[in-house]
């Protein structure tokens, strides 16, 4: 590995020097990434995310936070971080903290599947390559070092910051659950896992996304079981047959079409920058009108938007029989559901049994670290903050709240009644999207404008 004055000066170098405003900071958002990749934060054996916690809480304290204000705790082979940047209490609009969220460890990555050794950070061509390049060390990096950037410039919030990093986002959302539980007394969230923006190919930005509200995850497990018996002998009924009928009803049903105040302004937004004329009459459509049936027909055959339109629900799991020379004893599959908000999950799970329509079938719902939250109402408030700290680098981008398919920590949160928003200031091409896959990387030109709108957007809300 390079020396490290050396490796900060490559990497540097390819951040165009009038946006490299923080310096300091720039550097040591480098050298956290750069190290935090070296942590194999990763569910089960050698799990090293309580060591990260505990380098953070390090890095936090010899930067000005005082020690007894950064709390780091171990929950099995895991561990939270809470971290407070004591403010006046004289914020012009209220006392109430402000949360920051994100989380600390990162799917599990095997080194004979990537080019490069996943937990070894390395440069190249204006990249940084490594398991949580992107999802999400990078911005967890930037905030701190913004963070540490304010106490060097002696920064006094109006209120206090409250920094909350989990460590099982991932698989469990323990850690997610205990942080909400213990500090949701809070004006609002910002989750630097979510949001952010978008660059077409020739990198030209198209828009930023404002998360506001996310789908709940859900996990069912359908269920036949057989007396079985010999394979010679079979019988009308079988476990794997039944199951293969109900996986048929499953995939062919469509979920109500459902529309909320977030994604009718995506779609309207949306139907603005994209370049299908068929698909942007869709989007203007579905959000007139849930019920248009052609309109959503358009929208669900485009994967990125499918999810957008309503509650889905997908197969991804059998197993059935025992033996190949024995007739089934048991078939299972599992369903795995992205529930529109407010839709309770038990109330999808009833309907897949109506769908599944045979009295011998068990569907029940499995534990999946997740809960159920409505969205979070768009305030005008927020959005002017985050709006103008984009069109400070951006000045014509559209800014548009929007709901993510996928699940983020904010759920926790917005369950215990705190405003959540994903605001990652990060823009990238869908080329560049290796979050979860192999060869993860992240363009290193992004590190210089997050710290600067990481700034502006902390002393916005805390002044």
């Amino acid at each position: 590995m390079r020396h490290l004055a050396a490796f900060l000066a490559v990497a540097l170098a390819a951040v165009p020097a009038h946006a490299q405003t923080n310096p300091q900071a720039e550097a040591q958002a480098l050298d956290l990434l750069k190290r935090g990749i070296a942590f194999r934060t990763v569910a089960g054996p050698g799990n090293q995310t309580f060591d990260y916690a505990t380098y953070l809480k390090g890095v936090l304290v010899a930067g000005g936070f005082a020690e007894t204000d950064v709390q780091v705790e171990k929950i099995g082979d895991t561990a939270w971080l809470a971290a407070r940047y004591r403010g006046t209490g004289k914020a012009r609009n209220g006392a109430r903290p402000i949360l920051i969220s994100g989380h600390m460890d990162v799917v599990e990555a095997k080194r004979e599947d990537w080019e490069r050794d996943p937990f070894t950070p390395v440069i190249e061509n204006g990249y940084i390559f490594g398991r949580g390049a992107t999802d999400m060390k990078y911005d967890l990096s930037t905030t701190v070092a913004t963070l540490l950037q304010l106490k060097r410039e002696g920064y006094k919030p109006g209120r206090d910051i409250l920094l909350l990093l989990s460590g099982d986002e991932e698989t469990e959302m323990k850690t997610t659950a205990i942080l909400a539980d213990k500090f949701h007394d809070a004006e609002l969230l910002l989750n630097i896992d979510g949001g952010g923006g978008a660059l077409d190919e020739q990198g030209k930005p198209t828009l930023f996304g404002l998360q506001g509200a996310e789908k709940t995850y859900a996990d069912y497990e359908v269920t036949f079981t057989n007396p079985g018996g010999h394979s010679s002998a079979p019988r009308r009924e079988n476990a794997i047959y039944s199951l293969a009928r109900a996986l048929d009803r499953i995939g062919a049903y469509e979920f109500p079409p459902e529309l909320n105040e977030i994604t009718k302004a995506s779609f309207l937004a949306g139907a603005k920058t994209t370049s299908d004329p068929k698909i942007a009459d869709a989007m203007r459509r579905f959000a007139a009108n849930p019920q248009d049936k052609e309109a959503r027909a358009v929208l669900s055959a485009e994967p990125g938007l499918i999810g957008q339109t309503g509650t889905t629900c997908v197969a991804t799991m059998v197993n059935a029989g025992h033996a190949t020379n024995a007739l089934p004893q048991r078939a299972t599959a599992n369903i795995n559901c992205r529930i529109f908000p407010g839709t309770p999950v038990e109330t999808v799970r009833a309907r897949l049994a109506e769908i599944v329509a045979d009295p011998a079938a068990k569907v029940v719902t499995l534990e999946s670290g997740s809960v159920a939250s409505d969205a979070s109402p768009l305030r005008p408030d927020l959005m002017k903050i985050v709006g103008d700290a984009i069109h400070a680098r951006f000045p014509d981008v559209p800014v548009v709240p929007v709901m993510s398919a996928g699940a983020t920590d904010s759920m926790w949160f917005r369950a215990k009644g705190v405003p959540s928003y994903g605001a990652s200031p990060v823009f990238m091409k869908d080329s560049d999207g290796f979050a979860h896959g192999l060869n993860e990387r992240t363009p290193l030109s992004e590190i210089a404008p997050s710290i600067v709108y990481y700034k502006r957007v902390f002393k916005a809300l805390t002044e």
